[in-house]
């Protein structure tokens, strides 16, 4: 059996959730999977159709944390059959007991904007003492890896391990169609999946949106997601006029989120630094690019390993409005997003969850 502990899971939206969604369903294959993490609505209807075991804690965010810690501790004791514990942040290592992670392998995986604390600090002494309980420390891109090294993090138990993917599935018609009422006969259909925050760099999308509408009228950008930054987004689309161009959708059948990327000509997510906030590596251009989408993604964090520039997509400096409205307008013009997105879909399949799962047990087996 495979345990795993996390914060993040389907049905939730965003990379993490993929992420880790994905490599339960890939180490089903091999053996039975138990996966505790929190409750998310919903999640019933997630739940009883998977074959995962999924235990969801629910109650107040405090105390679910010393509830989740309690019942995963008593199911290690209880269990000698598990291969592995791999846990989604180094918060979910830290409320594990030193018995409990000495029983098996025990995999910890890392995030840059998680990890991203002053040496010295109270938060950094907490995250070394944490990954420290780990046999291995699974960073999610390059750039991750060398910012761990630089917070402290023991790099000989670092190994990059980029986010892995389903292959992409054929999409019901009936999602199909419901993808054409929102984009309508639009050009550029854009597209952003991503949690609603500063980083993921929403509010300079909508200007760019701004910006595209002189060149292209009949430009149409659906965002999926959501988080703190919502209300205040979509005032910005208000402001701008843009609101008839603009799109949010939160909390819909995944399906149709595929049917929408599927139906986009961009993914766009032009990400930067906020204060400690970066992007580690970007799932969702990967997964933007296994439905034949390239993508533009920014210069700060991991992206680079997610897109090949000027071949699957462009990296250009998400701080920087003209950066990606120039961007922008390249990427669609002279047919270039129909060869983006046909290397995209080619480069994809190097992070099928296939592949990329045998990289994890390869390191429960040492």
């Amino acid at each position: 059996m495979f345990l795993i502990v996390t914060r993040n899971f389907p049905p939730d939206v965003g990379g993490m959730q993929v992420l880790m969604g994905g490599l339960a369903e890939s180490l089903l294959v091999y053996d039975r999977v138990k996966v505790f993490t929190y409750d998310f609505p919903n999640s019933t209807l997630y739940d009883d159709k998977s074959e995962i075991n999924i235990e969801r804690i629910k109650g107040i965010k405090l105390f679910r944390k010393y509830r989740k810690a309690n019942l995963v501790n008593t199911f290690i004791s209880e269990n000698l059959n598990i291969k592995s514990i791999i846990t989604d942040h180094w918060k979910s290592l830290e409320i594990l007991s030193e018995k409990s992670v000495k029983k098996c392998k025990t995999i910890c995986l890392l995030h840059s904007k998680e990890i991203n604390h002053k040496i010295g600090t109270l938060l950094n002494k907490r995250l070394i003492k944490s990954t420290d309980k780990a046999n291995f420390i699974i960073a999610n891109s390059n750039f991750t890896k060398e910012l761990a090294i630089k917070v402290g993090i023991n790099a000989s138990k670092i190994r990059v391990i980029f986010p892995g993917i389903p292959k992409p599935k054929k999409v019901d018609e009936e999602f199909k169609m419901k993808a054409k009422t929102f984009f309508k006969d639009s050009f550029p259909k854009i597209i952003t999946v991503a949690r609603l925050e500063k980083r993921k760099g929403h509010d300079k999308i909508l200007m760019t949106i701004k910006n595209l509408k002189a060149k292209f009228p009949n430009i149409r950008y659906v965002s999926i997601g959501h988080g703190e930054e919502e209300a205040s987004l979509e005032k910005l689309s208000k402001e701008l006029f843009i609101e008839k161009e603009v799109i949010f959708l939160k909390n819909i059948d995944n399906n149709l989120k595929i049917a929408l990327i599927e139906t986009s000509d961009l993914f766009i997510m032009p990400s930067r630094i906020e204060k400690k906030s970066v992007e580690g590596f970007g799932i969702s251009y990967v997964e933007a690019a296994s439905y034949g989408v390239g993508s533009i993604g920014g210069k700060d964090g991991g992206a680079s390993d997610a897109i090949t520039h000027n071949k699957t997509g462009l990296i250009c400096n998400g701080n920087e409005l003209d950066a990606i409205y120039e961007s922008a307008v390249y990427f669609l013009s002279n047919n270039r997003f129909t060869k983006f997105g046909q290397a995209a879909k080619e480069f994809s399949e190097n992070f099928h969850w296939n592949k990329v799962v045998k990289k994890y047990l390869k390191l429960i087996n040492e």
